[in-house]
């Protein structure tokens, strides 16, 4: 019977594994396989939805495909991805190359002759299966640092052909990785009034304390009531030492699986719910993403695998109860952490506090409010849950709740400007305000005296007025210089309060494609896409902020082919 078990249990498991082709697909780089983050690593307001590879801290390693196909679609960005690739294969898979610095010659040319036809350094264009085909292990690019990237390395993903990201892992891509995560902090919640962990209604942290076997073990929760489980973890390779996100999470209760949860894929749809895996309140107080090994209220998550009563336990007074929750990697690695729980009814002495307001918001309809002349729309789901909201108007600042409260989908905020000039009213906008008084532009539409923004953060609102311009600063030349033995022109361009909206620069009246850059906040030119005749030319770049206001650089440079 024990050798059935175990072959039932070793047949499943390759089973799992033949669900993906390991064989079919090289790595994407030629050095080693080191992860700067995994598959389903927690992000803000996002699971990863791929492998960040590290690139050895280093620009332009050359990028493979990896395997037979075509390039599918290129998409280049200012924030996000950056320049970005993506590969049809022939098993029906989609491979995704991000952060790149630029991409291999047939493929640059390609795009930089859309880039001048558009006259747009953002573009995103779906090639023909024709154009661009691809040979397993051809170079389609090198390594960068482009876009949303906090540091060089390649962000790298595996979709199927409904574009659902799957692990990378799954596909053959070797990792070395003998060290099991790492579990932090464990955390006990009660989930409604009538419950209690420890004489507590709240949040509780539980201590722990390793065993001799490598296990870790709890001091005894006394509850009683509805509770539920919360960790702090995260795992390590071999290679790095980067606080990586972990593949799986397992909740047993009395010897049996209660609730579980993997990162084998997820949809895009999806990843914001994050926000109701984690414990929002306390990120947002701690900057630490307890994951939470039950369900609340309006999470949609497809991750879980097993979900006994949503993995919240229904803990009986006079009753024991032996809870474990194992916490794996993906090469198998597990850390498992023993936690004694006794039925045991107490005199709760932390009681949980609740904010009520004249205001409760019910989730799943819309909700129109009123501040003045001020007006907020939240339409049905905008928040996950119900809760008493709150809503005020302190002179000229709308303070619509806390940022300690998860939003889903944008809402809706207007402002009335009547009593402004029209003259005025050019130059203003809605800035949201953060806690040290600081303002960030929010994009603003403007019809007449009504102002309106669309967006997911909570806080205080003010309307402001930005009056300075953006400012142009030549970085490797200046007026009159000969630029004969430069490849590139750059500058940097900046504005302190609404944002650059848009750039443009011409030399000679000519559009020429400037990259930007908004990380050094660089636009940086290739005098080899262009020719042009003579030696005297006139350099014109205009940029404008988020509010109409616009400085324009003048210069004359001189270069000879």
């Amino acid at each position: 019977m024990r050798f059935y078990l175990l072959f039932f249990l070793t047949v499943q498991f390759i089973h799992a594994q033949l669900k993906y082709p390991d064989d079919s697909f090289r790595p994407p780089l030629d050095v080693p396989i080191v992860l700067a983050g995994t598959f389903g690593e927690l992000r803000s307001n996002h699971f990863h939805s791929g492998v960040d590879i590290k690139t050895q801290g280093h620009e332009g390693l050359t990028v493979h495909a990896i395997g037979d196909g075509y390039i599918s679609r290129i998409k280049i960005q200012h924030y996000g991805f950056g320049k970005a690739l993506y590969v049809t294969h022939p098993n029906g898979y989609i491979s995704v190359y991000a952060h790149l610095q630029r991409f291999a010659p047939k493929i640059e040319e390609y795009i930089k002759k859309l880039q001048y036809q558009k006259e747009s350094y953002e573009i995103q264009v779906y090639p023909e299966s024709n154009i661009l085909p691809l040979k397993k292990g051809e170079i389609i690019a090198y390594s960068g640092n482009t876009g949303g990237s906090a540091g060089p390395h390649l962000h790298f993903e595996i979709r199927n052909s409904a574009d659902v990201p799957l692990n990378p892992l799954f596909f053959g891509m070797d990792v070395k990785d003998s060290q099991p995560p790492l579990i932090q902090d464990l955390f006990a919640y009660s989930m409604d009034d009538d419950s209690q962990v420890n004489q507590s209604n709240d949040i509780v942290q539980l201590n722990y304390t390793q065993q001799k076997d490598g296990t870790f073990l709890a001091d005894k929760v006394y509850a009683c009531g509805n509770i539920g489980f919360g960790i702090h973890s995260y795992d390590r390779q071999d290679l790095a030492y980067n606080k990586n996100g972990v593949y799986q999470v397992e909740l047993y209760v009395n010897g049996e699986l209660y609730f579980s949860y993997d990162f084998e894929k997820f949809s895009f749809g999806e990843s914001r719910y994050i926000n109701t895996l984690i414990d929002y309140e306390y990120y947002k107080s701690h900057h630490k993403r307890i994951q939470q090994c039950f369900v609340k209220p309006g999470n949609r998550l497809s991750v879980y695998d097993k979900n006994i009563n949503n993995g919240i336990l229904k803990i009986q007074e006079g009753l024991s109860y032996n809870v474990n929750i194992k916490v794996k990697d993906f090469e198998g690695n597990v850390s498992v952490i023993n936690i004694p729980v006794e039925g045991k009814k107490q005199e709760i002495l932390n009681k949980k506090e609740v904010m009520v307001t004249d205001d409760f918001l019910i989730s799943g309809k819309d909700n129109i409010y009123k501040l003045g002349t001020t007006s907020v729309f939240f339409p049905e789901n905008t928040f996950y849950e119900n809760f008493y909201i709150n809503l005020k108007e302190i002179e000229d600042t709308i303070v619509i709740h806390d940022d300690k409260t998860p939003v889903h989908k944008n809402y809706t905020l207007t402002f009335d400007a009547n009593s402004y000039s029209a003259e005025e009213r050019k130059q203003m906008f809605i800035a949201s305000v953060d806690e040290d008084g600081d303002l960030d532009y929010e994009t603003t539409r403007k019809r007449g005296n009504i102002f309106t923004t669309r967006t997911k953060t909570l806080g205080k609102f003010i309307l402001a007025k930005d009056t300075v311009p953006p400012t142009i600063l030549p970085l490797n030349f200046y007026d009159g210089q000969w630029l004969t033995n430069y490849r590139y022109l750059k500058v940097k361009i900046d504005d302190d309060l609404t944002g650059i909206d848009n750039y443009r620069a011409t030399i000679n009246g000519k559009w020429i494609l400037t990259e930007y850059e908004y990380k050094d906040k660089t636009l940086t030119y290739d005098f080899n896409d262009l020719e042009f005749e003579g030696t005297k030319h006139d350099l014109k770049i205009i940029v404008t902020d988020n509010v109409g206001n616009t400085t324009t650089l003048y210069a004359t440079i001189y270069r000879k082919i």
